[in-house]
């Protein structure tokens, strides 16, 4: 079963959500200059990945300070912002912040920040933003990306990387329709119109901002990183059913 999400009177209640936002006031300061976070870079030393998040507030926003080390402040800046977010911090304040940020500077976090942030960006949206169309755009954009990770994850744990595909299954699927479950069927390696055609869906929410900006940066980033929709472009023939863009 479930677990049920706790309500928003249960959170406020919540001890621990309180410790969650201690010190929040001094990392909330709205940043008026974003340029000047546009051309300072963090440096501290060698970035590594945060995993979890500290209950202490300002132990877990330094932490993330080294995750962006040598990348522009304005990540961090965004990072924070999202942290403040979910620690329940004068939330609307926030999260108005969060979109003016977005609203300013949309093109400089699609192309810098990498898929996790993403991510997070879209799920802020997909949980605060008043415009409905918004929140399903950016919905759309964290579900394929976390699809894609459940895939490779599998992919990992059964150690499959180095499997190649087999020429016999290939021609199969070519040949013949294969089933896997509820009345769905292989994907036709080389010719297959699928991902074509969802691309063709996908365009018509590109311009919802910003939303839609997210949404073609994590499609276009998925055909070029190592996941199942490269390794199948690699194996696609009909230029006619392509579903990436010639640039990527």
């Amino acid at each position: 079963m479930i677990p049920k999400r706790k309500s928003r009177l249960e959170r406020l209640l919540s001890l621990n959500q309180h410790r969650r936002r201690r010190g929040a006031a001094k990392q909330s300061a709205d940043a008026s200059n974003l340029t000047a976070m546009k051309t300072r870079v963090i440096d501290e030393g060698q970035p590594f990945l945060t995993r979890g998040s500290s209950k202490q507030l300002d132990r877990h926003i330094e932490n993330l300070r080294r995750e962006f080390s040598g990348q522009p402040e304005l990540l961090w800046h965004h990072a924070k912002l999202i942290v403040l977010i979910r620690r329940e911090f004068r939330t609307a304040d926030t999260y108005a912040q969060f979109r003016k940020l977005w609203n300013a500077e949309c093109a400089f976090l699609c192309n810098h920040l990498n898929l996790r942030w993403l991510v997070s960006a879209a799920d802020t949206f997909a949980e605060h933003d008043r415009d409905v169309e918004v929140r399903s755009v950016a919905m759309m954009a964290s579900l394929f990306v976390n699809s894609i990770k459940m895939h490779e994850s599998e992919r990992h744990l059964c150690n499959a990387e180095r499997l190649a595909p087999k020429p016999a299954r290939i021609a199969q699927v070519k040949n013949e329709l294969v089933p896997l479950f509820q009345g769905m069927s292989c994907f036709t390696v080389g010719t297959d119109d699928t991902l074509r055609n969802l691309y063709w869906h996908l365009q018509t929410f590109f311009s919802v901002e910003p939303a839609g900006a997210i949404l073609k940066t994590v499609w276009d980033r998925c055909q070029v990183e190592n996941t199942v929709f490269a390794r199948m472009r690699k194996m696609h023939e009909r230029q006619r059913t392509s579903w990436w863009d010639d640039e990527d």
